[in-house]
């Protein structure tokens, strides 16, 4: 298994006690105490990144102002092209909202994983918490080679091998779920999947996406966040800078 994701695996149990930190401290949002939340009745959030836990929450200076390589609307068009609301007509495309909420739910109890699809020197200048990266061209290798079917073992699909007489019967008069079964893969319990890259002129998650598609991978557990690193600096939400050294 990948160490990042183990890592990431490990520490996710222990992550059901953020949910009392995050209503120990009071914090009342709105104009009186001028506090900027995340949503109206959400003032922040509590994520485990590489075994600690970090708050997300959005930059409380009224003159923040997004500035850098993000502040940049006018990049080379290709590559840097506007890309589609979604890599695909079945997966689900994501704000930030859907990830707060993915976030204190599938990251939360382990049953999803963030992934930052972005290459190692783009991860290192910052991600956002909870993620762990994993880079475009490894979900790019052929659907049936062995590197496939490791990262494929990662996030919790199963090789089916070969499939009994009676079971195949069973399946094809449709008496067993087959929902998430295809002939060679087997993805009832695996994870569900959140991609982003640098926003939507980044083309480095919708292509992990496509490559996860023509695995098989299930289009209903596969979401994406177009608006990327881009769109989460631009609202001030918390963004770390990884320990690499530690993760490798």
């Amino acid at each position: 298994m990948n160490k990042r994701l183990r890592v990431f695996v490990g520490v996710v149990t222990c992550v059901g006690a953020l949910a009392s930190l995050a209503t120990a401290e009071e914090v009342k949002v709105g104009v009186d105490n001028k506090f900027v939340g995340l949503t109206a009745d959400k003032p922040y959030i509590y994520v485990i990144h590489d075994g600690s836990s970090v708050k997300v929450q959005r930059v409380q200076d009224p003159n923040y102002e997004l500035s850098g390589y993000y502040a940049k609307t006018i990049r080379p068009c290709p590559p840097h092209c506007l890309k589609p609301i979604s890599p695909s007509p079945d997966v689900e495309t994501y704000g930030e909202v859907e990830i707060f909420n993915f976030m204190e739910t599938k990251l939360r109890d382990g049953s999803g994983v963030l992934i930052d699809a972005r290459t190692p020197s783009w991860y290192k200048k910052g991600t956002i918490p909870g993620s762990i990266n994993i880079p475009f061209p490894q979900f790019t290798k052929e659907p049936d080679s062995p590197e496939m079917a490791q990262l494929l073992e990662q996030f919790g699909a199963r090789e089916r091998g070969e499939i009994g007489f009676f079971t195949s019967l069973l399946e094809k008069w449709g008496i067993v779920d087959t929902r998430y079964k295809t002939e060679n893969w087997d993805f009832t319990d695996a994870k569900d999947l959140l991609l982003f890259c640098n926003g939507p002129d980044c083309g480095q998650s919708p292509r992990a996406i496509r490559g996860l598609l023509a695995a098989d991978y299930p289009a209903d557990k596969i979401k994406y966040y177009r608006g990327g690193m881009r769109m989460w600096e631009f609202w001030g939400l918390t963004t770390i800078i990884p320990d690499t050294e530690k993760e490798q």
